[in-house]
């Protein structure tokens, strides 16, 4: 069955800007020599400018297609004005181990070998064919059911793909014979695709979406577990075996009816347009999240990267909050914790790098519920590397998983008691160039039907409190469960 097939061709909806010829069939059968695909795997995509009343909003575009049944993802960067859209999959590539990322960028430049590329969109950040997906925590097959889906690291050229950026927007087309679907199909799939986002913000714009009514209905590890490991923890971290090891929980909702993803995604942004809102949609699991942290970005040789580690809860008014940035400014166990990921950063990236900056001190960055301390990392590479590479030395980061690194690991996968999927791992993209984004997996949830599995981290040092910690978690579990609906005891 073909893309298109699985999308409903009964619904009726009126005309509008999206129906005025897009020359995507033209495009992609110029690119292929006026043959129609499938003589030959080779790669063809074209990248044609959209109208601004012909791109529709990037998150009921997402939904539109989730409703359809199709594969998709979602990147959100309010604060940037960026935002990408990926529809189906033309080609994937599928990975698993401590390899995963040089097998993945590999795999990415043999597909690029004999390519037949159109872009009309020039140097714009975002346009022409992207991979966009994630690697996993572990790069470990996964056993737990809430991430078979996703895989041990997946990457997804997308069949068709919607970049919005501060210039306008761009709509890529991407096909690899004999794999691919009809040029013609991809067209009508757009339009129709198009519609249905316009016709649901239309419909949501009319009548708000009511909070699905969560509650609890399982926790690992649970309370007398985390205050045994955290004292453990945090007991090898006094007696110099490590100097930080991270703990995560994770807390199942259930609802009494399916939870919205995309109202919740549409939260996420409103609340936290500072953060990068993903998700990604597998066999109708839907994973997403709002994250405050950059593993990496790359454009050229120039790389931004980002130190993310200490938070205390916000105020409940301007003194208070003001007073709480303070504090936490002034913690040395979060300042210590902090300091451990900045070291790791310079440590890492200044053997590669023939500039590099850090700043001097870490300032107190506020969101929605939360202080975190930041510390930014710039710089330019010695020699040019693709994005994966760089985010193959970066991940995990102390933030994510601990120091040393190995260590921290056998701890996590001994103690924690479960399978982290997707979650703290990178999520991004990567374009023809090696350019591209990845953050670390946040503030996030794997969402199916009624269920929703949340998760979130705390950094254990020598002196961390089990009942501190597991305040700190709350807060970051609640940035999420807040956008799912309304949590109920």
């Amino acid at each position: 069955m073909t893309i298109l097939e699985r999308v409903d061709r009964r619904a009726a909806h009126p005309p509008g800007p999206w129906d005025e010829a897009l020359p995507i069939a033209v495009a992609l059968r110029e690119l292929a020599g006026g043959a129609v695909p499938g003589a030959t795997d080779r790669l063809l995509s074209a990248t044609l400018a959209l109208g601004p009343s012909a791109a529709p909003d990037p998150t009921e575009l997402f939904g539109a297609a989730l409703r359809a049944g199709l594969e998709a993802s979602l990147w959100l960067q309010p604060h940037e004005g960026f935002a990408l859209v990926g529809l189906g999959r033309a080609w994937s590539v599928e990975a698993a181990g401590p390899g995963r990322f040089e097998a993945i960028a590999e795999a990415w430049r043999r597909r690029l070998d004999g390519a037949r590329l159109r872009n009309d969109g020039g140097r714009v950040r975002g346009t022409g064919p992207l991979l966009l997906g994630g690697l996993g925590f572990t790069g470990d097959r996964p056993t737990d059911a809430r991430w078979v889906p996703f895989g041990a690291a997946s990457l997804v050229l997308p069949q068709l793909l919607l970049a919005w950026a501060p210039g306008g927007a761009w709509l890529t087309a991407s096909l690899v014979a004999p794999e691919g679907d009809d040029p013609a199909d991809l067209e009508t799939l757009w339009r129709r695709l198009a519609r249905r986002s316009a016709a649901a913000s239309r419909d949501r714009s009319a009548a708000a979406s009511p909070s699905a009514r969560l509650t609890v209905v399982g926790e690992q590890p649970d309370r007398p577990t985390w205050n045994r490991l955290v004292g453990s923890f945090a007991g090898a971290v006094g007696r110099g075996r490590l100097d930080k090891v991270v703990l995560a929980r994770r807390v199942d909702l259930g609802a009494w009816a399916d939870i919205d993803a995309v109202d919740a995604l549409r939260r996420l942004a409103a609340t936290a347009p500072e953060t990068t809102t993903y998700a990604v949609a597998r066999g109708g699991i839907v994973f997403l999240g709002a994250t405050p942290e950059r593993l990496v970005r790359t454009e050229g040789a120039a790389f931004r990267t980002v130190a993310v580690a200490g938070s205390i809860r916000r105020g409940a008014d301007a003194a208070e909050d003001a007073a709480l940035a303070a504090e936490l400014l002034a913690s040395e166990k979060d300042r210590e914790e902090h300091e451990i990921v900045v070291q790791m950063l310079r440590s890492t990236l200044a053997p590669i790098a023939e500039r590099l900056t850090v700043a001097a001190e870490p300032t107190v960055v506020a969101h929605r519920t939360v202080h975190h301390l930041v510390t930014p990392v710039t710089g330019r590479l010695r020699d040019r590397t693709s994005i994966l590479a760089l985010a193959r030395r970066l991940h995990p980061t102390p933030a994510v998983g601990g120091e040393p690194r190995d260590l921290a690991l056998e701890l996590i996968a001994e103690h924690e008691g479960f399978d982290r999927g997707w979650y703290a791992a990178p999520l991004g993209w990567v374009g023809t160039d090696g350019d591209g984004e990845f953050v670390v997996a946040l503030r996030c949830a794997v969402v199916s039907g009624t269920t929703a599995s949340l998760f979130a981290g705390c950094g254990i040092v020598a002196d961390s409190d089990p009942a501190r910690e597991w305040e700190e978690s709350r807060i970051k579990l609640e940035v999420v469960a807040a956008a799912l609906g309304e949590l109920r005891p």
